[in-house]
This record gives C-alpha cells, sequence and structure tokens, in this order.
C-alpha cells in the first residue's frame, strides 16, 4: 500500500451518528471524541466499512451487500455493546461504515481481512484514534 494511499486515511473525516442526532468526528491520532467517550466507556471500538474493498470502487448493490454482511458479522459477535451507524469522507469520496464498541482488535482485524479493506481506524476507550493496516500481506499493524 503506498504512502498516499496511507495519508488519504489519515486525513478522512470518520463520523459516527450520534443516538440524540447529530455526529461525531474521529480524526486519526486525535483523542476520541467527548460525546462518542460515554458511548464507548473503557472499553475498544472500531470504525470500519466493507465498501470498495482494497480502495477499489464497486458498483453500489455490491457495497450495499457486503456493508449488510459486515453489519450481520458485528451483530453477531457476543462482544458488541454499541453498534452505530457512520460513514468516512474523504477528499473526494464517502463511504458508509459502521462505528462499533466492544470487539477485540483480532476480531475487528479478521473483519477487516474478510471485507478486503487495507486499513480501518480503532482505539481503546478515550485514547487516540489509531489507523490499523488490516492486510494480510506485511507491513500490517498500526501506521506510523
Amino acid at each position: 500500500m503506498d504512502s498516499a494511499l496511507i495519508d488519504a486515511y489519515r486525513r478522512t473525516d470518520y463520523r459516527v451518528r450520534l443516538p440524540q442526532g447529530g455526529w461525531a468526528s474521529i480524526h486519526v491520532d486525535a483523542p476520541l471524541p467527548t460525546l462518542l467517550r460515554a458511548l464507548v466507556g473503557s472499553g475498544c471500538w472500531a470504525f470500519l466499512t466493507a465498501w470498495n474493498p482494497f480502495s477499489q470502487p464497486r458498483p453500489r448493490a455490491q457495497n450495499h451487500a457486503a456493508q449488510h454482511a459486515l453489519l450481520a458479522a458485528l451483530r453477531g459477535l457476543p462482544a458488541t455493546r454499541v453498534l452505530r451507524p457512520a460513514i468516512g469522507v474523504g477528499e473526494d469520496w464517502r463511504e458508509p461504515s459502521l462505528f462499533v464498541v466492544g470487539p477485540s482488535l483480532a476480531e475487528t482485524d479478521a473483519l477487516a481481512q474478510q471485507f478486503q479493506q487495507n486499513a480501518y481506524v480503532h482505539g481503546l476507550a478515550d485514547g487516540p484514534a489509531r489507523l490499523r493496516l488490516a492486510s494480510d500481506q506485511p507491513p500490517r499493524g498500526q501506521a506510523g
């Protein structure tokens, strides 16, 4: 994965729909927004999508089907405590996404790989949001 793509992921506005309405924006390397801290508590959280595997545009119908499969997979994980609609907004793209609290890093890694995502954003409690490279090929893990 090239550095331009990683930089684009870092500049993305990761928006989570709040239960009371409105949105809270997550930014890579910044603390979790105050409005999301009550939802997260002391748990692990992740911002995931199934749209456009490997950052390659795909037909809308295929993206919708994949996103529904991701939603079902997240609902099927016993650790899932919170699941909120979300959207990733880049410079020239938007991808429906999901914000989830509860699943472990290993579980979200597995889902990102299953849905062929290059990376996703995650964190622990109110700590900083981190970009995690999800490929099963090196380099893998935290993007530096």
